[in-house]
């Protein structure tokens, strides 16, 4: 006689590896997002940027891959801002707030 399933244990497998997966991509997002230099841009700023790309044209994100993928290869440049870039940006948004 076959052993039953214990299909519990089973969804419950499932559940936690869909969870994994779901975080190790949070994660990766947001290396990218730093890898790039993007984590300089304000957060409505990178939010909008985002939007403008989710709904380009297949021809404009082809240009978009391209690049990525040269990046990524080590042939394109670094990121232009550094951690330094980064902190008199914002030093200079919050005195801008501040007068405003």
């Amino acid at each position: 006689m076959r052993k039953p399933r214990d299909i519990d244990s089973e969804l419950k497998a499932l559940a936690d590896k869909a969870r994994q997966l779901k975080e190790r991509r949070v994660r990766q997002l947001g290396e990218l997002v730093i890898t790039t230099g993007a984590d300089a841009l304000d957060p409505d700023e990178l939010a909008g940027a985002l939007l403008d790309a989710a709904g380009s044209d297949a021809a404009r994100k082809e240009g978009w891959r391209r690049r990525g993928a040269t990046f990524f290869q080590g042939k394109g440049s670094k990121p232009a801002r550094r951690a330094q870039d980064k902190q008199d940006g914002a030093a200079a948004r919050d005195s801008g707030a501040a007068s405003a």
